[in-house]
């Protein structure tokens, strides 16, 4: 009778994979839950002026400092879990790195800090800030980078859904597209930055429920 050999390292590469992909599971709903939590509770930050990136700031400001970098290694991990997961096939390549460049963005974030604005920290000048400091302007490209590959990945994986058969997910990847974008486009028309991190919740969600669906169906 042949007898197949389970060797230490064939059981911990998917045991790994899992954990990679639980990071990112984890990644959104963290980022989030501790943003609400410090958006509620921090003195003198008005989350209707105030955008999340000045939490980064004052005496409490390492609590965000620290949500930006370990929810973006999360993310970043989660890219590697992806890769293992989903190699060879619709999606596999430009997803995993989409969602890598994410959470790049987010550690960036947390690395270059934001200036002072709107009276926040309390104390400081209101109105926006006359001139921006050089780690204010490296901070300003997290953002951006964040959101657009978010975008991008999204697209990337309505397309693989779309080939599967899996309507409700594809329509659910271009969903969170639109209305990231929407919210974000209210945020400038009524001057109240909550829709803004509402449009953000909705897609670094579904980049968590994405990373658990890929976790819960693979082989």
């Amino acid at each position: 009778m042949t007898q197949i050999a389970t060797t230490p390292a064939a059981v911990a590469t998917p045991s790994r994979t899992n954990a990679l992909l639980t990071a990112g599971v984890l990644a959104g709903p963290v980022f989030v839950v501790t943003v609400l939590a410090q958006a509620l509770t921090r003195d003198g930050f008005d989350p209707r002026r105030h955008p999340l990136s000045l939490l980064a700031l004052g005496d409490l400001g390492w609590i965000q400092i620290t949500n930006f970098v370990a929810c973006g290694v999360l993310a970043f991990a989660s890219a590697f879990g992806l890769r293992r997961a989903l190699r060879g096939t619709r999606a596999g390549t430009w997803g995993p790195i989409l969602i890598g460049t994410y959470g790049v963005g987010l550690v960036w974030g947390g690395v270059f800090s934001a200036d002072p604005a709107y009276g926040f920290p309390v104390g400081t000048p209101d109105g926006a800030p006359e001139q921006l400091s050089w780690h204010g302007v490296l901070h300003g490209i997290a953002p951006a980078v964040a959101a657009i590959a978010l975008i991008a990945a999204a697209f990337v994986f309505a397309r693989r859904f779309a080939a599967e058969g899996r309507r409700g997910w594809a329509a659910y990847s271009i969903g969170a597209v639109v209305a990231d974008l929407a919210l974000t486009g209210v945020t400038f028309a009524v001057d109240d930055y909550r829709w803004m991190l509402a449009g953000g919740a909705v897609i670094w969600t579904w980049a968590a429920a994405v990373t658990a669906h890929v976790l819960r169906t693979r082989p």
